[in-house]
């Protein structure tokens, strides 16, 4: 991977902690670790002091918490990706933008999904500080942060294909998993943004950017085929709202 490498500040009041992810992230050579702090505080004086690409966030710390500062983070400012051994946080993280949740012991396997993120923006010229300064000023939501077995996830806009009501839950269906979120779909709607999202029944609102083919049915109704094959119904009210959107794509 070519371009200049991505400076890391790890932050967390335990010396073990902060020596793991020093040693998981030795495996990035495009990954520098340019200082450590153990407190919110010296997080915040090591941020101004040093000017770190990506921030390494315990929640739990004495004074400062992580959830504060990173709400006490300039904007523009560094990425941040936490690391606690408590979910209970994750929804208040990602409403701070962080670029993911990390829960602790941190595997390896885990860091590596969460770094090929930041990979990816890097790879396309943009920082984790610039990332997280578009995330800040969107109006609409382009990550959304659910859950698959005991892990949070965060889901870039880009790669749902739809949301659908199951059983008292909201399933996020990607590209390639389903993951289930707390939101109901009628609250989940009033925030996505129209331009990509439209609610095609009841149960369903489809992501217009993975919609292949729509197939008219008799009675009025319609089919959706995603790209990746699957099918979903168009309830009569909503076809003709779904046919308006995506003619203006």
């Amino acid at each position: 991977m070519s371009g200049k490498k991505i400076r890391v500040l790890l932050v967390d009041d335990e010396e073990p902690a902060r020596d793991r992810l020093r040693r998981l992230l030795s495996s990035f050579d495009w990954v520098e670790v340019i200082g450590e702090a153990e407190d919110g505080e010296q997080a915040l004086e090591k941020n101004q002091e040093l000017s770190p690409d990506l921030v390494f966030l315990d929640v739990q710390m004495p004074g400062a918490g992580g959830l504060e500062v990173a709400a006490s983070l300039p904007t523009p400012g560094p990425g941040v990706i936490f690391c606690t051994a408590f979910d209970q946080y994750a929804v208040d993280a990602f409403e701070l933008h962080a670029v993911d949740y990390l829960l602790k012991p941190v595997t390896q396997a885990r860091l590596v999904r969460a770094m090929e993120r930041v990979g990816e923006s890097r790879a396309r010229g943009v920082s984790p500080s610039a990332e997280r300064a578009r995330r800040v000023a969107s109006e609409f939501p382009l990550r959304f942060l659910a859950k698959s077995g005991n892990r949070f996830h965060v889901v870039p806009r880009e790669e749902v294909l739809y949301f659908a009501s199951e059983r008292g839950l909201t399933r996020l269906q990607s590209k390639v998993r389903a993951y289930w979120m707390q939101p109901t779909l009628q609250d989940l709607e009033s925030s996505l943004d129209p331009a990509h999202f439209c609610r095609i029944s009841r149960a369903t609102i489809v992501n217009l950017d993975a919609v292949g083919e729509v197939a008219p049915m008799p009675g009025g109704h319609g089919e959706v085929r995603l790209a990746n094959g699957a099918h979903l119904e168009v309830s009569r009210r909503r076809f003709k709202s779904l046919m308006d959107r995506l003619a203006r794509l």
